[in-house]
């Protein structure tokens, strides 16, 4: 058996994917497994389930939820009812926010380590596990309380799979992704920075420049704020030459 929410929320075995019976069900095991096995609360899932506005009959909802998530799990995953809430057992099971979360701190102490090769490596296995938005098929009350957490994750392993490849010399295969996450992320520094970074390295100094002038364009019309100070070195370091040989961190730090 194996959990997903890094996309839509499923139980997958050797013989089928799982959906649950719609996205309540989904939604209380997405909760459950987010909780990393401490129990929550009635009133706590009545809040991912209904928001603030539970119907009177939440309480007895809950329990049939839970009765239909226990038999679709058998004895071997307990779901215990702890007072007013219920627990998942469910540490010895994969889980895909689980190994991402494994592989992606492996990725990033690999980079700190100066190990780019393997930084990449476990930082691409570990982004290989999103099948899409986390959490796509719950209800919007759990997506606005932790989609924003994971995807804050997913990011950031993926400007460190980035800057590790960049390293590794793969800037001209990378600029085109790259385009793609500032159109996406216009207000991420660090993807514009690696950006400029690529461009520079594939010798189109004026594309580097129009990337850091077009940024800047917009934190000030949108924001009325300057570009912050990764972004500003990174710009220094274009013109001077110097982020040949540096990436962005550095020049930052």
């Amino acid at each position: 058996m194996e959990f997903r929410i890094l996309g839509p929320v499923r139980i997958r075995t050797a013989e089928q994917e799982d959906a649950l019976s719609g996205s309540k069900q989904r939604t209380m095991l997405a909760a459950l497994l987010l909780s990393d096995g401490r129990a929550l609360s009635d009133e706590r899932l009545g809040r991912m389930l209904w928001d603030s506005r539970p119907p009177s009959t939440a309480p007895a909802q809950i329990h049939t939820y839970a009765s239909r998530i226990r038999r679709r799990l058998g004895p071997d995953v307990p779901l215990i009812r702890i007072r007013t809430g219920y627990q998942l057992m469910a540490q010895h099971v994969p889980y895909d926010y689980r190994e991402f979360t494994r592989l992606s701190d492996e990725g990033h102490r690999a980079l700190h380590a100066q190990d780019f090769a393997p930084a990449a490596a476990l930082l691409g296995e570990a982004l290989a596990l999103w099948r899409g938005e986390a959490l796509a098929d719950a209800t919007d009350h759990l997506v606005l309380a932790e989609r924003p957490r994971l995807e804050e994750y997913r990011l950031e392993a993926l400007e460190s799979r980035i800057e590790a490849e960049l390293i590794l010399g793969r800037h001209r295969q990378l600029v085109s992704e790259l385009t793609g996450l500032v159109a996406h992320h216009p207000m991420r520094e660090r993807f514009r920075a690696l950006l400029m970074t690529a461009l520079y390295r594939s010798d189109r100094q004026a594309e580097a420049l129009t990337a850091y002038i077009d940024g800047r364009r917009m934190l000030a019309e949108e924001l009325g704020v300057e570009p912050g100070l990764l972004l500003a070195r990174t710009y220094q370091a274009v013109l001077t030459g110097e982020v040949r040989t540096r990436m962005p961190q550095q020049l930052a730090s």
